[in-house]
C-alpha cells in the first residue's frame, strides 16, 4: 500500500452500498463495486447523481458476478469486501444453504483467488453460524485460508472439504496463497448502533505480510444505558422525558440497582436516540428529509411486534417476499404501533440522511433490511486500513 495514494478496494454483492461505504469511511478508494439487483443499482446510481461524496469513485459493475473476471484486478488491489446473499442461511429464510442457489460464497472465494488482495472482509447473518450449518462454515473458513485450492469440477463440497483439511494439517500449508482468517458474531448495538443487530465477519489478511489482528473491542453497552437510565436518569434528562413517562421493566429496572458505575463503555443507543429529531411522518412526506414517508397498515402478531423507543431497535428484516408481518414497526408510547419510515430504518442503520433509497417502500426496506449498519462497517474496516499501514513501514 503506497504512501502517495489511498488503498484500493472492490466490493461485491454490494446491495445498497452500506459495507462499501463503511470502506469509504475507513479510508479505502473503492474501484469497482459489483451488484445485480436492479432497486440497489439505482439507489447507487441516484446518489452517484448526486455526487454523494462517499460514492465519488465507485464504478458501478451492474450483472451477475458469475460474468466477472477478477483477474486485472490482481495485486492492484488492497481489500475485496461484501456480503454473499444471506437467504440461504437467514434464520428467516428456508435454511437451504449450500442447497440453495443464491448461495454465492464460491464467488467471494473465486475473486480473492484471482484477485489476491492484502486483505478482504466478508460478513453475513448469524444465522450461518448454526448448528446445523456447522460443517459448511468451516468450509467457508477453509476456503478462504487457501483460495487457491479449487474445489474439482463434479466433486462434492463435503469432499473439498476434507482436501481442505488435509492441507490445513499437512507441512505445505503455508506454501501457497494462503490467508490468516479470523471470524466473530458482531453485535451491531455495541458499536454505536441504535440497533441490536448481530452479523457474522470473516476477516483475512494474506499470510505473506505476517500481520496480526483482532477484532475491535466494543464501544457500548446495555449495562451502561440502564445505568443511565435507572440510576442517574441522564438519559431521560437528555431526551425531556417527564418522569410518569419514562418505561424500564422490572427485570432491567432490578439488573440497574446491583451495576456498579460503568467504565469506558458509552450506553447503547436507542430507537429514541436514532430519530428523535425527526418530524412525525404522515403520508404526504417530508420535504426536510429524504424517504421520510408514513406507510400504512401495520399491525401487530404474536412475538413480532414494535421496537421499544427507549431500547436499540429490533433487528429489521428483509423477507423473501417483502417485510414479514409484525416486522420493522415501532411501538408508540401511547399504545399501538405503526411502521418505520425509510428514513428512520436508515437512520437505524446509520445511513447518512443525505443517502436517498430507490423503489417502493417494500423494495427499499428489503435494501435495508439486507445491509450492513454503515457503521459496524466503517468500524471493522478501519482497523484493518490502520493494520494495513503496518506494511508501509
Amino acid at each position: 500500500m503506497s504512501r502517495k495514494r489511498a488503498p484500493r478496494a472492490i466490493e461485491l454483492f454490494a446491495g445498497a452500498g452500506g459495507l462499501g461505504m463503511g470502506v469509504a469511511l475507513a479510508g479505502f478508494e473503492t474501484e469497482a463495486v459489483v451488484e445485480r439487483d436492479p432497486y440497489c443499482c439505482d439507489t447507487i446510481r441516484e446518489n452517484k447523481a448526486a455526487k454523494h461524496d462517499l460514492l465519488k469513485s465507485w464504478k458501478l459493475i451492474d450483472c451477475d458476478v458469475h460474468e466477472i473476471g477478477f483477474l486485472p484486478y490482481r495485486d492492484k488491489i488492497d481489500l475485496v469486501s461484501g456480503g454473499p446473499p444471506c437467504q440461504p442461511f437467514s434464520l428467516g429464510g428456508k435454511h437451504r444453504a449450500y442447497r440453495d442457489d443464491r448461495d454465492l460464497w464460491s464467488e467471494a472465494v473465486r475473486a480473492t483467488r484471482e484477485v489476491r488482495p492484502k486483505a478482504f472482509i466478508f460478513e453475513n447473518v448469524k444465522g450461518l453460524t448454526r448448528q446445523a450449518f456447522a460443517n459448511y462454515y468451516e468450509y467457508i473458513y477453509l476456503q478462504l485460508t487457501y483460495p487457491t485450492i479449487k474445489r474439482k469440477k463434479e466433486e462434492r463440497w463435503s469432499d473439498h472439504l476434507g482436501r481442505l483439511e488435509q492441507h490445513h494439517t499437512g507441512k505445505k500449508a503455508a506454501s501457497v496463497l494462503h490467508y490468516k482468517v479470523v471470524r466473530r458474531v458482531l453485535n451491531a448495538a455495541n458499536f454505536g448502533v441504535p440497533q441490536k443487530r448481530e452479523r457474522v465477519f470473516f476477516v483475512g489478511f494474506r499470510g505473506d505480510l505476517g500481520l496480526e489482528w483482532h477484532f475491535p473491542e466494543r464501544t457500548h453497552s446495555f449495562d451502561t444505558l440502564l445505568w443511565e437510565q435507572v440510576v442517574t436518569g441522564d438519559y431521560w434528562e437528555r431526551h425531556k422525558i417527564a418522569t410518569k413517562d419514562r418505561v424500564v421493566s422490572e427485570r432491567d429496572h432490578a439488573r440497574a440497582r446491583l451495576l456498579p458505575p460503568p467504565e469506558n463503555l458509552k450506553a447503547w443507543r436507542t430507537t429514541r436516540d436514532a430519530i428523535a429529531d425527526l418530524p412525525q411522518p404522515t403520508t404526504k412526506g417530508c420535504e426536510r428529509f429524504f424517504n421520510h414517508k408514513l406507510q400504512e397498515g401495520a399491525r401487530s402478531y404474536l412475538g413480532h411486534t414494535g421496537s421499544a423507543l427507549d431500547l436499540p431497535a429490533k433487528t429489521l428484516k428483509a423477507g423473501v417476499h417483502g417485510v414479514p408481518g409484525g416486522e420493522n414497526m415501532i411501538a408508540l408510547p401511547q399504545g399501538g404501533v405503526r411502521y418505520l419510515t425509510v428514513r428512520e430504518s436508515a437512520r437505524l442503520q446509520t445511513f447518512p440522511d443525505d443517502y436517498r433509497f430507490h423503489g417502493s417502500w417494500t423494495e427499499t426496506m428489503r435494501q435495508l433490511g439486507n445491509a450492513v449498519p454503515v457503521e459496524l462497517a466503517h468500524v471493522v474496516a478501519n482497523s484493518v486500513y490502520e493494520n494495513l499501514r503496518l506494511t508501509e513501514r
